[in-house]
Formats: C-alpha cells, sequence, structure tokens
C-alpha cells in the first residue's frame, strides 16, 4: 500500500452536526431538557423572501418628501366604545414583568409613548412605571391570572386574552425561582425563588364557547369600553382566527414561530408552530371568508425587524406588528458593548438566550437589582422610539415607491416570491412570473 497516498477529509454528518452531538451529550449527562428564551434559531421562509415591485411606467410613485404617506392604524373598532388610536401600525409585544426588569417595562413605555404606539403588560401584571409612562397600554390577561385583577384591568387601554405565543404553541410559561423576587412574588402571589410554570390553556373554558363568555365577561367589567384581542400562536391559523372572531373579538394577534420568549423548552422553540410568512394569508382568508377583514383588526409578530418587514406584512392584509426580540435589542440588549460579560456567561452577544436565568449584562431580562440598575429607562426608551421611527420611515419608503398614500393600501399586488415556498405561502407570483403555486400562471 502506498502510505503517500492523500486520504480523503473527515466529513461530519449534516444530521449529527456539532450542535446536535452537545446536546445528545448534554441530555445524557443531566437527564433533563433544555431551557432557553428567544426565537427560533432554524432558518424558515420569511419575509426576506418576499420583494416589492416598486413604481415605473405601469405605476406611479409618490414623491420622497413632498407627497404624504398616513401611517395611522385604529385597532378596536367592532363592539369597543374606546377604541385605540396609535399613530404608526408598530406596537410592543407582551413581556412580563418577572422576564423583565422594571426599568426595562418602564422603558418599553417611555419609547413606546414617544412613537405614539402601544404597549403591552405580558403575564405578571401591570407595573406603576409601566402604566405610568404607557400612553396606550395593553392588558395580557393569560391561563395564569398572575396579579389579574378587575381594578388592573380597567386602568388599561385593551385587553388581551392569551390563548398562546409563537414560540410555544399549546406549551405554559416559564419563569425560574431566580428571576422571583419579592416584588414579583407578591405581584403574583407565589412563593419567592420557586420556579415557576404557567398553564397551557386558561382554567375556567374548554372551547370557543367558554372564550365568548369570558370575552363578554371582560367588557362586562370595562363597560365595554376597552377593545378585547386574543392572541393565538401560529399552528391553524384559519381555524383559529375564525374562531376568535366569531367569539366577539375586536382584534386577533397572530404570533409565528419566530416569536421570542422568555423561557420555554428548546423542542418548543424549535419544532412547534409555522413560521409567521406561512401564518399570514390563512388568518386573512378567514377574516375575507367572514366579511371581517378590516372589521376586526389582524396584528401580526414574530421576527419583525425592519420597516421592510412591517410594509410587507401589511401588503399581506395585517393592520398592524407587534415587535417584542427587536424592542429589547433596541434597549440594549445583546449589545457587543458587554460582550467581556457574556463570555463569562458561556455565550456571546447576539447569541445570548439565556435570558430566563435572569443575569443579563445589560440589565432587561433580571431581577436582580444591580444589573437592573445598568439599564437607564429615559435612554433606553429614547433607543426604542428611535427605532420605531426608523422602521416606520423605511416602510414609508417602501409604500410611496409603490405608488400608495398610506401603508394600508399596500397590497398582495406590490409584492413578488424569490422561492416557491415564498410564493406558496404568500400567495403572490414567483418572481418574473405570474405563476402563483396551486393558482396556475406561466
Amino acid at each position: 500500500m502506498d502510505i503517500n497516498v492523500p486520504r480523503t477529509p473527515p466529513r461530519k454528518s449534516a444530521t449529527f452536526d456539532d450542535y446536535t452531538l452537545a446536546e445528545i451529550r448534554r441530555a445524557a449527562t443531566t437527564g433533563i431538557y433544555d431551557i432557553r428564551g428567544a426565537g427560533t434559531k432554524r432558518k424558515v421562509p420569511h419575509f426576506d423572501d418576499l420583494l416589492f415591485l416598486g413604481a415605473s411606467i405601469s405605476r406611479y410613485p409618490l414623491e420622497g418628501y413632498r407627497e404624504k404617506c398616513g401611517t395611522d392604524v385604529v385597532l378596536g373598532t367592532r363592539f369597543a366604545k374606546k377604541p385605540i388610536e396609535l399613530k404608526i401600525p408598530i406596537t410592543i409585544a407582551g413581556m412580563s414583568f418577572g422576564s423583565l426588569s422594571a426599568q426595562a417595562k418602564e422603558a418599553l413605555g417611555r419609547g413606546a409613548s414617544m412613537a405614539g404606539t402601544s404597549t403591552t403588560t405580558g403575564d405578571g401584571g401591570m407595573t406603576p412605571e409601566e402604566r405610568g409612562q404607557s400612553k396606550h397600554l395593553v392588558y395580557q390577561y393569560l391561563p395564569s391570572r398572575y396579579g389579574m385583577n378587575p381594578d388592573d384591568l380597567r386602568k388599561a387601554d385593551a385587553i388581551e386574552v392569551v390563548v398562546g405565543q409563537g414560540a410555544k404553541p399549546g406549551g405554559g410559561g416559564m419563569l425560574l425561582g431566580q428571576k422571583i423576587s419579592d416584588r414579583v412574588a407578591q405581584m403574583r402571589c407565589l412563593p419567592k425563588g420557586i420556579d415557576q410554570r404557567s398553564a397551557c390553556r386558561h382554567p375556567d373554558w374548554t372551547g370557543p364557547d367558554d372564550l365568548e363568555i369570558k370575552i363578554h365577561e371582560l367588557r362586562e367589567i370595562t363597560s365595554w369600553e376597552k377593545p378585547i384581542y386574543v392572541k393565538v400562536g401560529g399552528t391553524r391559523p384559519y381555524y383559529d382566527v375564525a374562531l376568535a372572531v366569531k367569539a366577539g373579538a375586536d382584534v386577533v394577534v397572530l404570533d409565528g414561530m419566530q416569536g421570542g420568549t422568555a423561557a420555554t423548552q428548546d423542542v418548543f422553540i424549535e419544532h412547534v408552530g409555522i413560521p409567521t410568512l406561512a401564518c399570514m394569508r390563512p388568518a386573512v382568508k378567514a377574516l375575507q371568508d367572514l366579511g371581517m377583514h378590516r372589521k376586526v383588526q389582524l396584528i401580526v409578530s414574530g421576527g419583525i425587524r425592519s420597516g421592510a418587514d412591517v410594509a410587507k406584512a401589511l401588503a399581506l392584509g395585517a393592520d398592524a406588528v407587534a415587535i417584542g426580540t427587536a424592542a429589547l435589542v433596541a434597549l440594549g440588549d445583546n449589545d457587543p458593548a458587554h460582550e467581556e460579560e457574556y463570555r463569562a456567561l458561556g455565550t456571546t452577544a447576539g447569541a445570548y438566550d439565556d435570558w430566563h436565568e435572569g443575569r443579563d449584562p445589560a440589565g432587561i431580562t433580571t431581577q436582580d437589582p444591580v444589573l437592573a440598575a445598568r439599564l437607564d429607562p429615559v435612554k433606553a426608551g429614547r433607543r426604542l422610539s428611535n427605532y420605531l421611527k426608523v422602521m416606520t420611515l423605511e416602510a414609508q419608503t417602501v409604500a410611496r415607491a409603490c405608488g400608495k398614500s398610506h401603508l394600508h393600501n399596500l397590497e398582495p399586488e406590490d409584492l413578488c416570491a424569490l422561492t416557491v415556498e415564498a410564493a406558496a405561502m404568500a400567495q403572490v407570483p414567483l418572481a418574473g412570473t405570474s405563476w402563483i403555486p396551486g393558482k396556475g400562471g406561466y
């Protein structure tokens, strides 16, 4: 045998890659499943797979700095006596006090108010800081009922009944004991320092009929003033949206699998639910089939990052979007300025997902008073407001290029897809063709 013949270089398995092998070893060593925060890290079809068809000869664009492009949206026009009027169609998703510090909650309220939009409480109740700084505050009503009381329901500007979340549809929330401080324990009526797991379903209903009863109860408590949202995770969007509408919702919030979470099983985040892009057209079709599109508003969340994402979601039929992870980044989370401390935690800026452990050096996803004090709510709120304004300007730029005088005038006809998968999900033509999968064309 010729020992000088070069050997074939070793080849690693695509199925058993380094991460998979490490996870097998971790599971074999510990005997427990992995828990983490944030959203899915796998690549799925997303808004990046769509492009806008700007104006040319066949379409007439609007002049960028001389002709107006409206951005306002009204939420809750179906039954509520006091719908929410927002300046921009970008809202802040529910993130709880407990998963976030009080300073972070205050900063979210400040930033949203400066930009003319709403923020949302999340699980665990309403803090005075958040209510005090939020011009428009949506109160989440979750299966756990943590911190829920009629007084806070009446203080809110809208109520969001949470049935599911994109990162964990069918699963409940988690809050580890190290984040249950004296104040969190008091608000949630929990023992301090003990791990908490929220229920995966509401304790007092078993189906859509009970949801209708619950919505009616909430309307009675709040004198029919507050819009009632229903939030569902992206799984069976056509049926879930239709049932939410039939139960009496003013607004439906649809959260795709790219949506983040404070903590849940990794297997949930990566393997349950469907992408935001795949959720949208079935949801809109359900509203259209019921004759309720634009009468019941649709808010879409899960992986929204830029004004282009906002414009694409609205073109596909949403009335507004909600952001969570992006809002935290805007406040200062995952900032490379804290790289040394992230590395000391065994991770890196941009990959940090141990939000549930409460050791966030940015002071955002923590209850540690020393770490939380690092976040200046005023400065962080200003950063969030800047980000929201940039997103809005980007969305307006795209809309004007398509000849639209309002963001809500964008439509599927303004879009094309780069991949067959995206074309099928969004029901828009593959770029350069008139072919929509399942609908023919060339």
